[in-house]
């Protein structure tokens, strides 16, 4: 009856060529295989049927049990626990930290959590901070020994205080009502007490609240510091953690976010006292490329929604996919999640590659905030306009884009906002210049006079007004760093398409706009499942 088929069951890895290719390139080749095998686990019936069921029966919040004791404790359904299973057991949180500096690792991690987020996002929060946490506890030591257990691929529901546990994730607490990104007007208090301190204060987001533990952000007399809190103390006792309620949020419903008071709550300082943003924005860029990587997901499981109906659809005598105007517009879309695509792997590597090589260590520094910036701005672009080409039934909740569509935000809010990433952009470039030669080294490594003309017009922005242009600039050089990385590894008609629509303009304002003529009837199909 003119409708398509379930989409289930195929290979996400061999659909997306452009993703395959960028792992080989930066490092991942080693695990292509393994990478294409969970792909098609995470698009089975039952996956699919997880993410789902987890969404629609979103988390619940029990603060007391019924003789009035609290519980302060978070009810999940039973597929929640199925997910984090499954990526805890691939080691969605720990590759990177697997296999040695610069063979990958971080690589192959990114491309099974954008394979994973395709099909549900909400989980990957706790498992982002738990990948993330890794970064802060290596460089300024474990005190309790967790880290081997927060590498452990086996997902441990157990209270913490379960001498025998094996496996913790672990969450993290900087935001509160009167500061938000302003971290540095924390009103959180920590005084020292034994071997540690007691902290006192409130944190107006706490998200996946049954971690382990949480790096929370408090005042002590040397300044904000950066603590490690397990939720439960190492006696067996609940650690202080007040939860008061769950964020009734937008998008990322399977996920629990909390807001907390901290009463007593015993933590441990990490790092040096009074540094705890030096020490905790470890942690952050680390999340902020997952916040990349997750958006990818989204992006690519949308625009392959939109070509999966569309080829399949008729209407007015012939497949909407052979539809002069319909392929323009699913081109459009397939053209920016391949530039969004190479970015992330890009950056990726960079990850992988930082602590070996400075060069890369500056390309990570700096190309952080502005390809955060980019792709997470562009998904919910791309979501709405994928929804559209599906019409009404990718408006209904039975469609994955409803869905899609709600958890598109959050990555661009997510580990600062565009402003604060656009700002950060500007503060690496003036404290750390050497940070812009390498990325203007990067860009010119195209061998492009197109990309040189936009590296002149991105020097005229930063002479003027900066602060006031910081969007621009961070916009500016996503799509110049796209450009050179497509010019360099992409598919030549893509490449040229990308350039012509975005690299001038930076971004057509809605897609379906691109030049007529070439074969983007070629590039349309290129976004479906094969």
């Amino acid at each position: 009856m003119n409708q398509a088929p379930p989409l289930e069951g195929y290979d996400p890895l061999a659909a997306d060529p452009t993703l395959a290719r960028a792992i080989a390139r930066e490092g991942g080749g080693w695990a292509l295989d393994d990478i294409r095998r969970f792909g098609l686990r995470v698009t089975s019936p039952e996956v699919i049927g997880w993410g789902e069921q987890a969404n629609v029966n979103p988390p619940r919040l029990l603060t007391h049990d019924r003789f009035g004791d609290r519980l302060d404790q978070v009810e999940f359904h039973p597929a929640w626990h199925h997910l984090l299973e499954l990526s805890v057991g691939e080691g969605l949180h720990s590759l990177p930290f697997e296999q040695p500096a610069g063979s990958g690792g971080r690589v192959v991690r990114d491309a099974k959590f954008s394979l994973m987020s395709q099909i549900e996002a909400g989980h990957g929060c706790p498992i982002s901070m738990t990948t993330a946490v890794n970064y802060t506890l290596g460089g300024h030591g474990d005190p309790w020994g967790w880290r081997s257990k927060i590498l452990s691929r086996t997902y441990d529901r157990r209270p913490l205080a379960a001498g025998e546990k094996v496996g913790l994730l672990l969450g993290m607490g900087m935001t509160e009502k009167q500061g938000g990104s302003d971290v540095r007007a924390n009103l959180t208090e920590a005084r020292p007490v034994g071997d540690g301190h007691v902290i006192n204060g409130h944190k107006w987001f706490l998200s996946a609240p049954m971690c382990d533990g949480f790096l929370v952000l408090a005042q002590t007399g040397a300044g904000l510091t950066c603590f490690l809190v397990p939720r439960l103390t190492p006696d067996g006792r609940p650690n202080g953690i007040r939860l008061l309620r769950l964020k009734d949020k937008l998008g990322n419903r399977s996920n629990a976010s909390s807001e907390v008071e901290l009463e007593d709550a015993w933590g441990v300082p990490i790092g040096e006292e009074g540094r705890g943003v030096a020490t905790i924005i470890e942690m952050v860029n680390g999340t902020r490329l997952d916040c990349v990587v997750g958006s990818v997901g989204l992006m690519r499981q949308a625009v392959t929604q939109a070509a999966w109906h569309t080829a399949h659809r008729s209407a007015f005598g012939s497949l909407l996919i052979d539809k002069p105007l319909m392929q323009n517009v699913l081109a459009d879309l397939e053209i920016e999640v391949e530039a969004a695509t190479v970015l992330m792997m890009r950056l990726s590597g960079a990850f992988d590659r930082a602590d070996l090589d400075p060069r890369e260590a500056a390309f990570k520094r700096i190309a952080t905030p502005f390809v955060k910036y980019w792709v997470t701005k562009r998904c919910s672009e791309v979501v709405r306009e994928a929804l559209e080409c599906v019409g009404g039934n990718g408006y209904v909740e039975e469609s994955i884009l409803p869905r899609l569509y709600r958890e598109s935000p959050v990555n661009a809010i997510w580990e600062g906002s565009g402003n604060v990433v656009a700002l950060d952009l500007l503060r690496a470039m003036a404290k750390e210049p050497a940070t812009f030669a390498v990325f203007r080294e990067e860009a010119l490594a195209a061998g492009d006079r197109r990309i040189q003309v936009a590296l002149d017009s991105l020097d005229s922005m930063l002479t003027t007004g900066a602060e006031q242009g910081a969007r621009r600039i961070a916009q500016q050089m996503a799509v110049i760093l796209a450009g050179s990385l497509l010019i360099r590894h992409g598919d030549p008609e893509v490449t040229e398409r990308f350039l012509d629509s975005r690299l001038n303009g930076a971004g057509e304002p809605l897609f379906g706009g691109l030049r007529p003529g070439g074969d983007l009837a070629t590039i349309a199909r290129r976004a479906l499942p094969v």
